[in-house]
C-alpha cells in the first residue's frame, strides 16, 4: 500500500505547498478545503505534476459535525488507504476581534475551527493509524501561541491550546506508534505580504534575526520532517519557523528592511 497524507486547508498557500512536498516524496495526497472546486483543482494539479493519486474533500467548519468528518475518513479507507500522516493546516484567523466588544459567537467560531475540527480530524486519523501501528499528526500552529498579537485573543489562545492538544495526543497515542507534533510559523510570504496589504512588508514581524521571513516551502519542509520517518523518535514537540523572531527580546528596528 502506498503511503498517504491528508492535508486540510490545502487548496493554496501553505497547505498546497505541504501537499506538494509529500507528493514529491511519492505520497498519495488527500486535499481538504472548504470549497469543492478549489479542492478538486488542487488535487488535479498535484496528480498531473507528480503522478500520484490525489483527491479533494470539502467540509464546512462553522458547526461541529462528527458525521461529516467520519464520512471523509471512511471514504479514504474505502479507497484502500489507512493514513500515514495528517497535517492540520486549516484555521480561522480571527482577525480584528477586539476583546472588549467581539461577539461571543465569532470568538467561539475560531475555537470551533481551530480546536473542535482539528480534534475530530485527528481522532479519526488516529483510529486508522492505530490499525497500522504507526502514523504522524502535524499541527500548523503559530508563534502567536507563545507571544500574542493585538486584537486576536481567540486566534492566539486557540493556537496555544493546539500546542497542548498535540502534546496530549503524543502522550495518549504514543503507545500505538502515533506521533503528534506542531510547526509554529511566524510571518509568511503570503499574497497579503507580497501585495503589502496593511503595510505587511514593514510590520514588526519582518524584523527577524535572520533578516528574512518564511516561504510556503520553508514551512512545508518542517512539516515533511515531522510527518515522515525522518523524525521517528520526535513527538510532543514544536518546530518554530519564524527566522528567530521568538528568540529575540527586542527586534532591531533600526536596520533597513528588504525592498522586494
Amino acid at each position: 500500500m502506498k503511503k498517504s497524507v491528508f492535508v486540510t486547508g490545502a487548496h493554496d498557500g501553505t497547505g498546497f505547498a505541504i501537499a506538494e512536498r509529500f507528493a514529491k516524496e511519492g505520497y498519495d495526497v488527500f486535499v481538504g478545503s472548504r470549497d469543492q472546486e478549489k479542492a478538486a483543482s488542487a488535487a488535479s494539479k498535484i496528480r498531473e505534476k507528480y503522478g500520484v493519486l490525489a483527491k479533494g474533500y470539502v467540509y464546512q467548519t462553522t458547526i461541529l459535525d462528527e458525521t461529516e468528518v467520519k464520512a471523509i475518513f471512511n471514504d479514504i479507507r474505502a479507497n484502500g488507504y489507512l493514513l500515514d500522516a495528517l497535517v492540520l493546516n486549516a484555521a480561522n484567523l480571527g482577525i480584528g476581534q477586539v476583546s472588549l466588544d467581539v461577539d461571543i459567537n465569532d470568538f467561539m467560531g475560531v475555537y470551533t475551527t481551530n480546536i473542535g475540527w482539528n480534534f475530530l480530524m485527528a481522532r479519526e486519523a488516529a483510529k486508522q493509524m492505530k490499525e497500522k501501528g504507526k502514523g504522524a499528526i502535524v499541527f500548523i500552529g503559530s508563534n502567536s501561541s507563545v507571544r500574542v498579537t493585538e486584537n486576536r485573543c481567540a486566534y492566539c489562545s486557540s493556537k496555544s491550546a493546539i500546542n497542548a492538544m498535540s502534546k496530549s495526543f503524543a502522550v495518549d497515542w504514543g503507545k500505538y506508534g502515533i506521533r503528534s507534533n506542531c510547526v509554529l510559523p511566524g510571518m509568511i510570504k503570503t499574497v497579503r505580504w507580497e501585495q503589502n496589504v496593511n503595510n505587511a512588508k514593514y510590520c514588526l514581524p519582518n524584523y527577524t534575526p535572520i533578516e528574512d521571513i518564511a516561504t510556503f516551502e520553508d514551512v512545508a519542509n518542517a512539516v515533511w520532517y515531522l510527518g515522515s520517518d525522518a523524525s521517528r523518535n520526535t513527538t510532543g514537540a514544536e518546530i518554530v519557523v519564524d527566522g528567530g523572531m521568538l528568540a529575540q527580546l527586542t527586534p532591531n528596528i533600526n536596520r533597513e528592511l528588504w525592498n522586494e
